[in-house]
């Protein structure tokens, strides 16, 4: 994406800051141009803006007087529990942190390249796949935690609703599926984001400027959806994990 587009300011200025800083505790740096990649930048004013909500949210709850945001929050929060509880079970609720926070990142991710002056952080390959390799090392664990260990690694011979005598097979073939969810995460959720900006970039290197606004307008319908299936596909994966259950995940996976 940096070889395509100009460069962004906010990512100029960074560098700058980093190479100041550099220069002042005497390190020599290569190119101080590009000791921050730009994706990293992204990834931070996500995180600045998702702290700067947070706060400003959290100085105007009201329990005796809920404002339409907070309203909207709280609509939020009941409908992602739902999910949880529909997809993960009963203990689903105690993964609401690491889902609405993997959320709100790719959606807000996905959405800061509709801005601006802005790049989509969840354009780049090293952010999907290090948000995809969370949520696969993440269920594993509580894989093996709810399970035991030995009852976890049973369910990679014998998934529910495969017959016994299938097990050897299914010792090949299991790992191989678990491997290919990292890919599955990470390169559906950079493909659909890169590919729309690239398409944008192309059309307004060639057109005129309102020609790539039906593709931008897309990507407010994409971005979204994106967010949504990769956070559907981490309970459900949570959910095989935790209670060995695998329903609904072959349809998502073909979204």
């Amino acid at each position: 994406m940096e070889k395509i587009e100009h460069p962004f300011l906010i990512v100029q200025l960074v560098n700058k800051l980093a190479a100041a800083i550099a220069a002042a505790l005497g390190l020599h740096v290569a190119s101080p141009a590009n000791i921050v990649p730009d994706y990293l930048v992204m990834c931070g004013v996500v995180v600045l803006v998702v702290t700067g909500l947070g706060l400003f949210l959290r100085s105007r709850l009201s329990v005796e007087n809920p404002g339409k945001t907070q309203i909207v929050l709280e609509d939020f929060v009941t409908t992602l529990m739902a999910m949880l509880k529909d997809d993960v079970g009963p203990k689903g609720p105690r993964y609401f942190w690491l889902v609405a926070t993997i959320g709100t990142f790719i959606f807000i991710g996905n959405m800061m390249g509709q801005i601006p002056g802005l790049g989509s952080a969840t354009s780049n390959i090293n952010v999907t796949l290090g948000l995809a390799l969370i949520v696969w090392f993440y269920y594993h664990f509580q894989g093996f935690k709810e399970q035991g260990v030995v009852s976890y690694l049973k369910h990679f011979a014998a998934p529910p609703g495969i017959p016994v005598y299938f097990a050897p097979l299914m010792i090949l073939i299991e790992p191989i599926s678990h491997l290919a969810r990292i890919m599955s995460l990470s390169l559906r959720l950079f493909g659909n984001i890169f590919g729309e900006h690239l398409v944008v970039l192309i059309l307004a290197s060639l057109f005129a400027f309102v020609t790539p606004l039906p593709i931008m307008f897309l990507g407010l319908i994409v971005g979204p959806l994106q967010a949504y299936i990769f956070v559907k596909l981490t309970m459900i994966y949570l959910g095989g994990a935790v209670a060995g259950d695998h329903h609904g995940e072959h349809e998502l996976e073909a979204t």
